[in-house]
């Protein structure tokens, strides 16, 4: 097993914005959790629709639907309309997620260790974000995403 950022969607959602602290030098406004939160969503609870009314209600194009179905937002073209929120069928696109201005989570690589995890674990207020040891597990709802972030959340499955 190996230490990865474990992200509660459902613990990470009651907060309409993170009060979490980042450490990342890039992430002027703390954002790096919004960006987890967005990715974490896309990857597991995004129904990845066959149609993708969000891709294509994007007057920007920033919604691009990757092979494997998982959404990818540009951030450079989007413009926060939330065209995509209001075309998601499902209410899976939150507004609080498609942020103007988005910072990216590197993980805290580098800047992290057993003695000194990431700032965001130490101080979100509702405990959503750990790091930890983390095994997969359908049983215990926990999803791998990506090699750095692990996410616990009801997953959807075609």
């Amino acid at each position: 097993m190996a230490k990865r950022l474990l992200i509660d969607l459902e613990k990470c959602n009651k907060c309409q914005k993170p009060e979490c602290n980042c450490s990342y030098f890039y992430h002027p406004f703390n954002d790096g959790v919004l960006n987890l939160r967005e990715y974490a969503t896309f990857a597991t609870i995004c129904r990845q629709c066959e149609e993708a009314p969000c891709v294509k209600s994007c007057p920007k194009d920033a919604l691009e639907k990757q092979e494997e179905g998982v959404l990818r937002r540009y951030n450079a073209r989007c413009v926060s309309c939330k065209s995509c929120v209001f075309a998601c069928p499902f209410g899976t696109i939150v507004p609080e997620i498609v942020p103007y201005f988005a910072s990216r989570c590197d993980g805290c690589i580098g800047r992290s260790d057993i003695k000194n995890p990431p700032v965001c674990t130490k101080t979100c207020p509702e405990g959503a974000i750990r790091f930890e040891d983390v095994e997969e597990s359908k049983e215990k709802n926990i999803v791998f995403v990506g090699e750095l972030l692990a996410v616990h959340c009801i997953q959807w499955r075609k």
